[in-house]
């Protein structure tokens, strides 16, 4: 039976406990308790905001270029069932004043069919492929995977029949809490594979990159250089506002699209 509409009335209420929550998750029995819960299995993969990404010009595709979303097209193409939310339930709970409210989580597969239609509308293909691309052009960064979270929220199951497709904006997301949050469960989401995100000698250390860009706070200002450390999940937010064009984002061969959709794939059946 799909969740209740007042579920989301809850959710707009306790939202803001989500801080707390991370940091009780660093218990080692409480953290297993929350993980298994809400987190078990996942695998969600940041896709970076730019259209194409140079494949890394030391190797012998030098030229070629990636397209990220070449990874949501193939799902959507493959799934059986395409699900628009009418609300992303991160911004809907901040009020956010930036992004679009209404441009919510696409979801996809089988288990999709049973979420309370109050919370939006069964789509075709190429209506779940403009959305995306609404979501893109407004600024909104894409992660994609099997979320438990999900599946418990909205009641639907089971989780290998339902794959996510968040559109995040990186005042409001959900996965701010990454830095905060156990380890076991940050690793669950990660960037891109191949992806390289590398601040160039062009630096000044302005610090726009700095200033509420970066999703998971991986960005410091350190003796006049910006610094991305190991939390980085390669979004490519930070390369596009950089006034320098002094941050790079390449991938280090054509075929990681394939090495994602393939992990994916296994993960999550969405025909």
């Amino acid at each position: 039976m799909a969740s209740p509409y007042w579920i989301k009335t809850l959710i707009n209420r306790t939202f803001s406990q989500r801080f707390f929550w991370s940091k009780v998750s660093n218990l080692p029995v409480i953290g297993r308790m929350i993980e298994y819960a809400l987190f078990e299995d996942d695998e969600i993969i940041y896709l970076p905001q730019k259209k194409t990404i140079p494949v890394n010009q030391s190797i012998a595709h030098e030229g070629n270029l990636v397209v990220p979303r070449d990874v949501l097209d193939h799902f959507i193409e493959k799934a059986s069932f395409h699900f628009v939310m009418n609300f992303c339930i991160c911004r809907d709970s901040t009020k956010c004043q930036d992004y679009p409210i209404e441009l919510g989580c696409l979801f996809l597969g089988e288990a999709a069919k049973g979420i309370n239609p109050k919370f939006g509308k069964a789509v075709s293909k190429e209506e779940a492929a403009d959305h995306i691309t609404r979501c893109r052009d407004a600024g909104l960064v894409h992660l994609i995977g099997r979320n438990k979270l999900d599946k418990v929220w909205l009641n639907v199951g089971p989780g290998e029949k339902l794959l996510t497709i968040c559109n995040c904006c990186p005042c409001c997301c959900l996965w701010k809490v990454l830095p905060t949050i156990s380890p076991s469960i940050q690793s669950k989401v990660h960037r891109m594979p191949g992806i390289t995100v590398k601040v160039t000698d062009n630096c000044v250390g302005c610090g726009t990159c700095s200033k509420d860009i970066c999703f998971v706070n991986a960005i410091t200002i350190e003796n006049n250089r910006a610094i991305i450390s190991d939390r980085c999940r390669g979004c490519g937010r930070c390369v596009d506002v950089c006034p320098q064009n002094a941050i790079e984002i390449t991938v280090d061969s054509p075929d990681k699209i394939e090495n994602a959709i393939r992990g994916i794939s296994e993960l999550v059946d969405v025909t």
